[in-house]
């Protein structure tokens, strides 16, 4: 979709009769049914004015083609300005320019990322260069007249208003703006920007480019499809075992059937260590490589970064990046735009999306919505925040409003925990989830020990950080001080223990990253992964007292946002409150306990649970 489609001739005409603004506004409306708040209609203004001002060169062809809005298929995201035509050589090319009205900002050390001033306040948000840069790389990668028709994709970011400061245009952010070209306030740089654009808009083409890529059909490249086939060549941590291989059979074909009148959603259920991930994974490749237009979803960063940097090979953003996304991105997506979409971690999934959780209507509803086939990977004891509220039940709900198929399936081969069926039962009995025939663990199966300090169990880990698989992890009930303060001290115990929650520098890497061995993770940094060793930390907020597993939610952080809402909900339904902060309190420590693949070292800051815990191992070697 084009919000206005023009030729420079006509865009700088619309600019000399009327006010710009309102001319998008009126096209806005009529292409959106929507209206747009003051302030976009102030950048337009701001921005749109400044690009008129560029394009008055006698040197840009007059019937040059112009977009301002056009959607990105498959995507929220718009560009911002496009120019269209082609080169000396006849060649077809379309610029695409990223507007900002950004007179400052700052430099974070994270990769692409720079803070400025949005929203009434200094926030985090990605470097233009990189932004426009993605852009490009979605059309490139998904666009298929960009790739059967030769359309070569150039972009560039235009900062009107911003003076060089060497803090946007500086070192660090160079490897960006080397794809992107970034152009600021001032003479030379307005001369800069034009020879830019003249370069690659030699000859006018009368928008013919514009629609030829508005046109475009989405689907993968067969370049891009075969270069990540390759990228899981010689991995083995994406073989498919046992269950996993005949369940990707079974999906894939499921996939390969759905269409628009016959949907397809899948439940694919399976506990800690089952290998959803790695199937899921398989799936995105094997889909892509089919040509069907697919994504993998997790409400969660961590898997996403982490397995996509597994997969490519670094954690720098890349093409690929395009196939992951958040799980509160389909909005406004059209009905069945995606051949499948792959979503992990379902039980994680919140009903509302946003930064303030008022977006959208149900996140379950709009992803079944937006593709043909949802595939919903999904473990519904790994439930570990109020706000989750991925289930089977609402799946089903959701499928049956659309008229969908339901096919269910249940991974039930374990590989973590060193394949031991028995600890995850004895893990569940322990901590008073349900009760099963395995009251003490057998050590031999899998190497559990419990630790008398916080020091001794982190001296433990280190030790076994062979290959940086070794990590420790705790139940959040200390405050993240050095979030503000980056050299404060986080879960201090006793006079001997003082460490800092995971990085927030990349924190959605902390499992992987190098140095991350000496900070303690959260639910948030290793859920849905694992290392090869976990040593776990369980806070006040669950003691055993005379043999019974008791939780205490007053006891989390205050800013813990897992059981926001929990004080409210006691004085409305306190036997329900008490219910679900139970529950989340126990599952965090099962999904904390079950990423070790070989062993769980533990301390409790509450004596009696230690010994509740080694009593529970009574008759074997502790080691």
């Amino acid at each position: 979709m084009i919000v206005y489609a023009a030729t420079k001739q006509q865009f700088l005409k619309d600019n000399d009769n009327d006010d710009i603004e309102e001319v998008i506004l009126r096209h806005f409306k009529e292409a959106t049914g929507k209206t747009v708040g003051r302030s976009e209609i102030r950048s337009w203004q701001g921005s749109l004015t400044y690009m008129a001002k560029v394009l008055r060169d006698e040197g840009l062809p007059s019937d040059a083609g112009l977009a301002i809005e056009l959607h990105i298929p498959q995507s929220s995201k718009r560009i911002d300005f496009l120019l269209t035509g082609r080169d000396e050589n006849q060649a077809k090319k379309a610029v695409l320019i990223e507007l900002k009205q950004w007179s400052k900002a700052s430099a974070t050390t994270k990769d692409a990322i720079v803070k400025t001033a949005l929203g009434g306040g200094l926030v985090e948000t990605i470097h233009p260069s990189y932004q426009v840069w993605s852009y490009a790389a979605l059309l490139e990668g998904f666009n298929e007249a960009v790739y059967d028709k030769s359309i070569e994709i150039r972009p560039c970011a235009y900062l009107h208003n911003y003076v060089s400061d060497g803090i946007i245009d500086s070192a660090h952010y160079e490897a960006h703006i080397s794809k992107a070209p970034l152009f600021l306030k001032g003479p030379d740089e307005l001369t800069k920007l034009r020879s830019f654009l003249k370069k690659h808009i030699a000859h006018g083409d009368n928008k013919e480019v514009l629609y030829e890529l508005s046109d475009g059909k989405i689907r993968p490249s067969k370049a891009l499809a075969e270069a990540l086939e390759g990228l899981m060549t010689g991995k083995p941590e994406f073989v498919l075992i046992d269950d996993q291989k005949a369940i990707f059979e079974s999906a894939l074909a499921a996939a390969s059937e759905a269409s628009d009148q016959a949907p397809k959603v899948l439940i694919i259920e399976g506990g800690p260590g089952t290998g959803k991930t790695v199937l899921a994974i398989n799936l995105l490749v094997r889909l892509t490589e089919l040509r069907l237009l697919s994504k993998y979803v997790s409400k969660n960063a961590a898997p996403r970064k982490v397995y996509e940097s597994k997969l490519v090979g670094t954690i720098k953003r890349s093409h690929f990046s395009n196939f992951f996304s958040g799980s509160g991105a389909f909005i406004d997506t059209e009905p069945n735009t995606f051949d499948a979409l792959i979503v992990d971690e379902a039980h994680r999934l919140n009903e509302k999306s946003g930064l303030y959780g008022n977006l959208g209507e149900n996140q379950i509803k709009e992803l079944i919505e937006s593709a043909k086939c949802s595939i919903f990977f999904i473990d519904e004891d790994q439930r570990v925040t109020l706000s989750d509220i991925g289930s089977k039940q609402a799946i089903r709900a959701f499928a049956k409003a659309k008229g969908a198929v339901v096919e269910e399936y249940v991974l039930s081969s374990q590989f973590r925990c060193s394949g031991s069926d028995g600890y995850m039962a004895w893990l569940d009995d322990v901590l008073g989830i349900r009760s099963t025939a395995n009251p003490t663990l057998n050590t031999s199966e899998y190497e559990f020990k419990v630790f008398d300090s916080p020091q001794a169990l982190h001296d433990a880990i280190d030790e076994k950080n062979h290959e940086n698989k070794a990590r420790v992890v705790a139940g959040y009930c200390w405050p993240w001080l050095s979030k503000k303060d980056s050299k404060a001290t986080d879960i201090v115990i006793g006079n001997d223990y003082a460490r800092q929650w995971n990085l927030d520098q990349d924190g959605s890497l902390w499992i992987i990253a190098e140095n991350s061995i000496e900070q303690v993770g959260c639910i948030h940094t290793c859920q849905g992964l694992e290392v090869d060793y976990i040593g776990v930390i369980i806070g006040p907020d669950l003691v055993v007292r005379d043999g019974q597993v008791v939780t205490s939610p007053h006891e989390r952080d205050k800013n813990d946002k897992s059981i926001r809402g929990w004080k409210t909900l006691m004085k409305k339904q306190p036997a329900l409150a008490q219910q679900e902060t139970d529950l989340i309190i126990k599952n965090t420590y099962r999904t904390l306990m079950t990423r070790g693949m070989k062993g769980c070292y533990l301390y409790c800051t509450d004596q009696e649970t230690a010994q509740y815990f080694e009593g529970r191992l009574a008759g074997y070697s502790n080691g």
